[in-house]
């Protein structure tokens, strides 16, 4: 699924893609973008927050959940779910994403395709990073259940950074890290907040729709849309890059 439809925009977004020859470096987020997540991250804030009383005790919606929650980084969460006591609602954040990681060490799962790209990266001897908003003891944990630990050479931290996505800063620190260019890196993400640090970094994103609708990640203005990892429209844009390369 390109930007828009028809054969000039599919040849525009993946000249964007192939521009980046001879390509040096994958970026990818991590939640949404190597695995399906959140499924458990909304599940832990329905059940959680109906605890609480949040909403007068109604479920929220996945609708709120991807508007309002999905892709930030959890301060900002707090903020937005406690905004007259924000220290409380960074405690609520950290026990949620504990009761994520007891979901996840149980129910995770790959994006489709996702080992197939992993192995077009491995082959061509790419650098690569996983760049993410998550704390680092879930992201480290999903990197090592999907077995990517040796995979990446380098995992930045939204909250480690000065500034979290969708700043650029993590994706810069992410290029920092691998001592890569950024006029020879792409970027995989399933977020708006992701996709704008991205292209706020001066790289092209091609954008997942995973769990968000592609009308809302249009809005951050990726370079390609795709349904996962097997979408015919990624693998035609690899093959075109790997034609300029070679």
């Amino acid at each position: 699924m390109t930007v828009s439809s028809g054969d000039d925009q599919v040849l525009e977004s993946n000249s964007v893609i192939i521009g980046q020859a001879p390509l040096e470096a994958v970026l990818f987020d991590v939640d949404g973008t190597l695995c399906d997540s959140d499924p458990l991250h909304f599940h832990a804030f329905v059940e959680m927050l109906q605890e609480i009383g949040f909403n007068g005790g109604k479920p929220i919606s996945e609708e709120f959940y991807i508007q309002n929650i999905a892709g930030k980084h959890n301060s900002d969460v707090a903020a937005f779910l406690f905004p007259d006591d924000v220290p409380r609602g960074l405690q609520f954040t950290e026990e949620k994403e504990a009761m994520f990681r007891k979901l996840a060490s149980e129910q995770l799962l790959a994006i489709d395709g996702l080992y197939k790209l992993k192995k077009w990266v491995e082959d061509r001897g790419l650098k690569r990073a996983a760049v993410t908003n998550a704390p680092r003891e879930n992201a480290e944990l999903v990197i090592s259940k999907l077995g990517l630990s040796e995979f990446f050479q380098a995992v930045i931290i939204g909250n480690e950074c000065k500034h979290a996505k969708p700043h650029p800063e993590p994706y810069l620190k992410g290029l920092e890290a691998l001592d890569a260019s950024k006029e020879h890196t792409i970027i995989f993400e399933d977020s708006t907040s992701g996709i704008k640090a991205g292209v706020a970094a001066g790289m092209p994103v091609i954008g997942l729709t995973t769990r968000n609708p592609a009308n809302l990640l249009l809005q951050a203005k990726p370079a390609m849309l795709i349904k996962d990892y097997e979408d015919p429209e990624l693998w035609a844009a690899l093959e075109e890059l790997d034609k300029k390369c070679a």
